[in-house]
């Protein structure tokens, strides 16, 4: 227990010490252009009388600029409409995906390093961050992704770049760090801790940008722990995506619906808090059909009745 505490500050503590010193260690650099949202699926095209030079000026607005690096230039091309880009250094490819998009160059003690972020695209779900720097004359990469749904987000320091990852509630995860000398490495482990000391009274729906937040208070989390166990971090994150408005049955619970990113429709959650009989409510539908907890027959008739119309039964 000491160990993991003290590798806990330590991670922390170079955290900090990481954002603090950030912006004093990031070099100018082209930054590009925003990307275009896509689509949504429903949405098709609205405008089939959009003319070719619109078509070409906005295909002109998604290149990126070239970024002259360590004697060389980084490129991002896309070889084929609507396929992958492709990030390459002077010609030869070092990473491809669908989103790329330089990040920037840094200095970590005496070496030069560029930032790209490489990713799917999509809902709430970050790109890996790739690393690319020049070792004995040659480019060497590599790409920090810490699970399916891209890196955590990076932070500068003199001698390392961290990476702190975002926890579900449940989750342990490493934070990382990397540097040119020793390269990808633990600092230490991070656990998701609920607020101490708050309540049931304390809850307020209208403070949560996502039902999900509702894990921060202790009360709700110990209560959620004792049901999920160890599907807590699976149950969460059938709540990510989410419009973020919670409503209210009858009685005063609130309750909100979800998905997993990329998933929605394969595998959507749904959560319900009833502060005044301190109870949870979750469920989620995924490969394996709906899984409840607490059973279902032993749901309240409103918050069943709120499921139910959820699902669209």
């Amino acid at each position: 227990m000491t160990r993991s505490l003290l590798a806990g500050a330590c991670a922390s503590a170079a955290i900090l010490l990481a954002l603090s010193g950030a912006s004093a260690q990031t070099q100018a650099a082209p930054q590009p252009p925003a990307a275009a949202d896509q689509p949504a699926p429903d949405q098709g095209m609205t405008d089939q009388g959009a003319s070719s030079t619109s078509d070409a000026a906005s295909a002109d607005d998604d290149k990126q600029a070239p970024i002259a690096f360590e004697g060389g230039q980084l490129t991002i091309t896309q070889p084929e409409q609507d396929g992958e880009k492709v990030l390459a250094y002077d010609g030869k490819q070092l990473a491809s995906n669908y989103d790329v998009s330089f990040d920037k160059v840094v200095k970590i003690g005496d070496v030069n390093v560029a930032l790209v972020d490489v990713g799917d695209g999509g809902n709430q779900c970050g790109p890996a961050k790739v690393i690319v720097w020049k070792k004995d004359g040659q480019i060497e990469t590599t790409t920090v992704e810490q699970d399916e749904c891209g890196a955590p987000p990076a932070a500068v320091a003199d001698q390392a770049i961290y990476f702190v990852p975002f926890l579900l509630p449940g989750e342990t995860k490493p934070a990382l760090q990397w540097s040119p000398t020793d390269g990808l490495t633990t600092s230490g482990n991070l656990t998701y801790t609920p607020e101490p000391g708050t309540d049931w009274k304390d809850l307020d729906a209208s403070k949560y940008s996502y039902i999900v937040d509702a894990f921060h208070n202790e009360a709700v989390y110990k209560a959620a722990k004792a049901l999920l166990g160890d599907d807590m971090p699976d149950m969460a994150t059938s709540l990510l995506v989410s419009g973020g408005d919670t409503e209210k049955t009858a009685s005063g619970a609130f309750y909100a619906t979800g998905c997993v990113p990329h998933d929605c429709g394969g595998n959507d959650g749904f959560m319900a808090i009833d502060p005044a009989k301190h109870k949870v409510y979750f469920a989620r539908r995924g490969d394996n059909g709906p899984l409840t907890w607490p059973p279902v027959k032993d749901w309240p008739a409103d918050i069943k009745k709120a499921y139910d119309d959820a699902q669209g039964n």
